[in-house]
């Protein structure tokens, strides 16, 4: 028997196992005695002993095994041995790996190791075809037909010959050509389906990842849109905390107003009589507290939602039932922020779209919007009744949610609203916009059928004819341009240039006379009922240019620093080169085009059908993003109805329908 390592981690190599003399028994006791825990090992021999001796005195036991067990009892009695074993047993299952291998077994099989988890998840090996025929197959066609005409015909085809000339004996040399010829197709026929095999592997292996990272996609859409709402959980929270120190901050300056004055000496009585006047008006108007005061303010998003950017396009985020008749006009000043709609109805309503509900109402006109543009907090309306109104939104009152419910649980109780309230229109409190209204403009006789706001300039355009610019800081009208003056103009001079070119065309009476306007500093541009586009200079009064192409009204219009893309009731879109004046592209529909917007990528269009024209301008692509798409498999719509008016800013689209529902989009 081979000795085990000592306790001291050297083992003792080479040595012999025969039995060597023996040490007198008085000797061994005390070396074992002398050992740590000898007794206990003492004890463990003689339960050993005793119980191979039970053993071996049984009946039928020859005298062979009572030899062999006096031999094992002289050689458990030797010290070195049973230091050995006694080091043996002591020694950790570590030191034991260390001292049976080496460093580097140690590590490879460290590395080579692989979890139960890893295991559970190994593929089945359902391939048809081996590894070998694998690699022979991905080789290039020429480098295994050298190897089959070269090596392999060297060698293996020598028996596969020899073969065949025993069993085609007689036969003639194109029998054995053909034979040939034939093998070799049978291989690369084989050597086909393999290739084939693979691909189709590779294949499911591309679509299992692209499912894997797909849900993975999704995963993280749901935490981003997580995080989006506790963003606007906590503007709501700072947003309260500010109309709580602003609340605090009045009492305060009440309670020092209404405080008892303290005895003043004569100089500080001469130096209040000289202010007097300044510090009782401060005190009559400044600090009298007002209910108004007390007013708390709407939440504006403090920062920018990108969730509908990483939305499959086309993807519907919201379905709003915002009126009873068909939309007029909406816009809205950023994604997830303000919406503003008009509609046939009479009323003007104020959505906070990142929760989806109506948060006030703009009263006012006399008569319905037709057009109204959101800028930042402040809302331009033109209406019917040929006025225009201008409406601050940040003083709007900010009214919590569950009050929201409670009043319209209160006005449902009372009968007023409709018979279907998820098919109804929400009904705000009136006093939430009380303070919103700036101002109105009144110059216009008929009714105001485009606008645009740019700055402190506000541009009009009426059934009058007649465009008028506005100074909102002053409140009036500072400038008026009769179209049909200018068109008069425009027929009776001709130049070599062909700048002023006629239409021959007359207007048309069932459209608005100006279809759409935009300004931007001194230019202006202008689409009317006679198909013509024209550039006008606020500077001077003067048409500049003018852009022939339309043969129907214009209903609406939008540019940048390079185009001008225009739609029209000729059911075509027309977009401008403004630097030469020429037409750069056009694309047509099928019925009239009512409104159109762009951003940075896409051109979106309400084209008389219940989907959303888009056309992308960087691939060329034309698409339809709306209800209509695919309406047949999508439950819980509120009913498909012709798109009126679209709206898109960096991806998000608003669209608002003739049936009075408002449908949001990532577009």
């Amino acid at each position: 028997m081979a000795s085990t390592p000592a306790h001291n981690g050297s083992p003792s190599r080479g040595r012999s196992t025969s039995p060597r003399p023996m040490a007198p028994d008085e000797d061994d006791a005390s070396l074992i005695e002398g050992l740590p825990d000898g007794r206990q090992l003492q004890a463990f021999g003689r339960k050993v002993t005793a119980t191979a001796g039970s053993l071996i005195g049984a009946e039928g036991v020859t005298q062979h095994y009572q030899h062999a067990l006096g031999e094992l009892h002289r050689e458990l009695r030797r010290p070195m041995l049973q230091r050995s074993v006694f080091s043996f047993a002591q020694t950790t299952p570590r030191e034991l790996v260390r001292s049976r291998m080496s460093v580097p077994e140690i590590q490879q099989r460290a590395l080579s190791y692989l979890p139960n988890e890893l295991l559970l998840n190994i593929p089945e090996d359902n391939n048809a075809y081996s590894l070998f025929q694998g690699f022979q197959a991905s080789l290039p066609e020429e480098m295994g037909v050298e190897k089959k005409h070269g090596r392999h015909n060297a060698r293996g085809q020598r028996l596969i010959g020899a073969a065949l000339e025993e069993d085609d004996a007689g036969v003639p040399p194109s029998m054995k050509k053909l034979r040939n010829q034939k093998h070799s197709m049978d291989h690369r026929l084989e050597m086909m389906g393999v290739r084939k095999h693979m691909h189709a592997a590779e294949i499911n292996e591309i679509d299992n990842k692209i499912a894997n990272l797909n849900t993975m996609r999704k995963i993280v859409l749901d935490r981003l849109a997580g995080l989006e709402m506790e963003e606007m959980e906590l503007e709501q929270e700072m947003l309260e905390v500010d109309n709580q120190i602003e609340d605090l901050q009045e009492e305060l300056d009440d309670a020092a107003a209404l405080a008892p004055k303290t005895p003043k000496s004569p100089d500080t009585e001469t130096t209040e009589s000289q202010e007097g006047s300044d510090f009782m008006s401060e005190s009559i108007y400044q600090k009298i507290p007002s209910p108004k005061t007390k007013r708390k303010r709407a939440m504006r998003r403090i920062s920018m939602p990108i969730l509908h950017e990483h939305l499959e396009p086309g993807s519907k985020i919201r379905e709003l039932p915002a009126h009873h008749d068909s939309i007029t006009a909406l816009d809205f000043d950023a994604p997830w922020g303000t919406l503003v709609t008009a509609a046939l109805d009479d009323t003007v309503r104020v959505w906070d779209l990142n929760v989806g509900r109506c948060i006030g109402m703009l009263e006012g006109h006399l008569s319905s919007v037709r057009c109204l543009q959101v800028e930042d907090n402040i809302v331009a309306t033109g209406s019917m009744d040929a006025s225009i109104r201008l409406w601050d939104l940040s003083k709007a009152e900010y009214a919590p949610s569950d009050s929201k419910i409670q009043e319209e649980d209160e006005e449902e109780d009372d009968g007023l609203s409709y018979q279907q309230s998820g098919d109804a229109p929400p009904q705000p409190p009136p006093t939430i916009m009380q303070d919103c209204p700036l101002f109105s403009l009144e110059s216009h006789v008929a009714e105001v059928t485009a606008l645009h706001l740019r700055g402190d300039t506000l541009v009009s355009g009426s059934s009058d004819k007649t465009l008028r610019q506005w100074d909102l800081v002053k409140g009036r009208c500072v400038q008026t341009l009769d179209v049909l003056w200018a068109a008069a103009q425009a027929n009776a001079t001709t130049t070599s240039s062909g700048q002023w070119r006629q239409t021959g065309r007359s207007p048309d009476l069932n459209a608005d006379f100006v279809g759409a306007l935009q300004v931007f500093d001194a230019a202006l541009a202008c689409g009317t009922a006679d198909g013509m586009v024209r550039l006008w200079d606020l500077r001077s009064g003067q048409v500049h240019r003018s852009l022939v192409g339309h043969t129907g009204p214009v209903t609406s219009l939008q540019f940048d620093d390079v185009h001008l893309i225009t739609g029209s009731a000729d059911r075509s879109i027309r977009i401008w080169d403004l630097r030469t004046g020429s037409i750069y592209d056009a694309y047509a529909y099928d019925n009239p085009v009512t409104s159109l917007m762009f951003d940075a990528r896409r051109i979106v269009a309400a084209a008389g059908e219940d989907v959303v024209k888009v056309y992308d301008k960087t691939d060329g692509r034309h698409w339809s993003c709306g209800p209509g798409v695919g309406a047949a498999s999508e439950e819980g719509t509120t009913g498909i109805s012709t798109i009126e008016h679209v709206r898109i800013k960096e991806g998000y689209m608003v669209e608002g329908r003739r049936n009075g529902v408002v449908g949001v989009w990532s577009c």
